[in-house]
C-alpha cells in the first residue's frame, strides 16, 4: 500500500532526495566508497558542501555578507547559540509556541530578555500582534511556524533591531528577503535533510559584539571561518540536503514551491472548514501552510482514535495531533504530493458518511 507521509519530522523526503541518497550510500561520486565513510576532507565532499552553500544562497537569494552554515546539533542547540554569541544586555522574544518559549528560556540563560507577546493564555491558537519591541535590544527573535499548534508567520518583518527567526519547519517555503534578518536558523528533518544537520544564515558583520568568550564550538566565528569544516560536519545529511537542494531547482524554486504548499493548505483547510465532523484550533489569519492542526467537534471527540485507525486502512501515517493539543495534525511540508492531501479528505469524508 503506497503510504501518505504527514508526520512532522522526521517528515517526507522526495523521491529524488532518496534515491540519490541509496546510490551514494553504495558508491559515492565513483569513488567506490559509501557516502557513510567518505573523509568529510576529500574533494568529492568539499565539493558537495560548496554546492549546498551555493544552492541556498540562489534559492533564497541571499545577499552578500551573509554566509550559511552547515552544523550538528539541531535548532534547540541554536537556542543557545543566539544569545551566546548576540546577547549583550538584553534580546526580545515573541512567544508563539512551545519551540519559541524554548527558545526564550534558554536566552534568559544569558541576559535580560523581555517577552514582547505571547498567545500561552490561548493555547498558542494565534500569532500576537500589536506588541512593542524595545528599541535598545540586541535583537529580536522569531519562531515562523510552530508545528504543534498550526500557526505560521508568512511575512518578513520590518523592526529596528537586527532579526532572529527559526524557521525549521517553513523554510523554502515561500521567498524570503534574507536582507530583513540578522541570523536564520532550523533543523533540516521538516524541508530538506534526514535529522542531523542544522542550517544557519548569518549576517557577518553581527558577530563578535559581545562582551563573553563564546567557547569555540558554540562561536559562529569557528564555523563562519572554517567553511562549517571546523570538525566533522553531519555528512550524510548534507548531501541528502544538497539533493533536495537540486530537486527544488528543478521544480523551479521557491516561488513554485510557495503555490504547491499553498494549493495543498487551501484544500485541506477547505474540506475541514465545510465538514460537520472536524474543525480548525488555529485562528484563520494565523494557519500554518506547513502544519495543518485540527480536532473533531465535542460532539464527536471520543470518534479521534477510531478516524486515526480508519485513516491507516488508507495508507495514512503521521497525522496524530501533538499530545499538548490532542486531535490531528496534517504536515504538508514540500515533499508532500497533492495527491496524499487529497487522499487525506477522501478519507475524512468517508469517515464522516460512514
Amino acid at each position: 500500500m503506497k503510504k501518505h507521509n504527514f508526520y512532522a519530522g522526521p517528515s517526507i523526503l522526495s523521491q529524488f532526495t532518496l534515491d540519490k541518497s541509496v546510490e551514494a550510500i553504495r558508491d559515492f561520486a565513483g569513488t567506490g566508497l559509501s557516502i557513510l565513510e567518505i573523509s568529510h576532507r576529500s574533494k568529492e565532499f568539499t565539493a558537495v558542501m560548496d554546492e549546498a552553500e551555493q544552492l541556498f544562497k540562489e534559492l533564497l537569494d541571499i545577499p552578500a555578507g551573509y554566509r550559511v552554515l552547515f552544523l550538528g546539533g539541531g535548532a534547540s542547540t541554536q537556542f543557545c547559540m543566539v544569545p551566546y554569541n548576540l546577547l549583550n544586555k538584553k534580546a526580545a522574544y515573541l512567544d508563539t509556541g512551545t519551540w519559541a518559549n524554548k527558545a526564550m528560556k534558554e536566552a534568559k540563560l544569558f541576559g535580560e530578555v523581555e517577552c514582547v507577546g505571547s498567545s500561552k493564555a490561548d493555547n498558542y491558537t494565534y500569532i500576537p500582534k500589536g506588541y512593542v519591541i524595545p528599541s535598545d535590544a540586541d535583537y529580536f527573535h522569531i519562531t515562523t511556524n510552530n508545528t504543534i499548534y498550526g500557526t505560521e508567520i508568512r511575512e518578513d518583518y520590518d523592526v529596528n533591531v537586527p532579526l532572529v527567526a527559526d524557521m525549521s519547519s517553513d523554510i523554502f517555503s515561500r521567498p524570503v528577503d534574507v536582507s530583513k534578518y540578522a541570523l536564520i536558523y532550523g533543523g533540516a528533518q521538516k524541508n530538506i535533510a534526514p535529522a542531523g544537520v542544522t542550517f544557519v544564515i548569518v549576517k557577518e558583520d553581527i558577530l563578535g559584539k559581545v562582551d563573553r568568550v563564546i567557547p569555540t564550538m558554540l562561536n559562529y566565528k569557528t564555523h563562519v571561518d572554517k567553511g562549517s569544516m571546523f570538525n566533522t560536519p553531519p555528512v550524510f545529511p548534507i548531501f541528502a540536503a544538497l539533493q533536495t537542494l537540486k530537486w527544488y531547482k528543478e521544480l523551479g524554486g521557491v516561488k513554485v514551491l510557495q503555490q504547491m504548499d499553498e494549493e495543498k493548505a487551501a484544500y485541506l483547510y477547505d474540506a475541514i472548514d465545510s465538514s460537520k465532523m472536524f474543525v480548525g484550533t488555529a485562528a484563520a489569519e494565523d494557519r500554518s501552510v506547513m502544519n495543518i492542526c485540527f480536532v473533531m467537534k465535542p460532539e464527536y471527540k471520543e470518534l479521534e482514535k477510531d478516524f486515526i485507525d480508519f485513516a491507516s486502512t488508507k495508507g495514512i501515517v503521521g497525522i496524530k495531533g501533538h499530545r499538548s493539543v490532542g486531535g490531528f495534525r496534517a504536515s504538508t511540508y514540500n515533499a508532500l504530493p497533492l495527491e496524499s492531501v487529497k487522499v487525506l479528505v477522501e478519507a475524512m469524508k468517508e469517515f464522516e458518511n460512514k
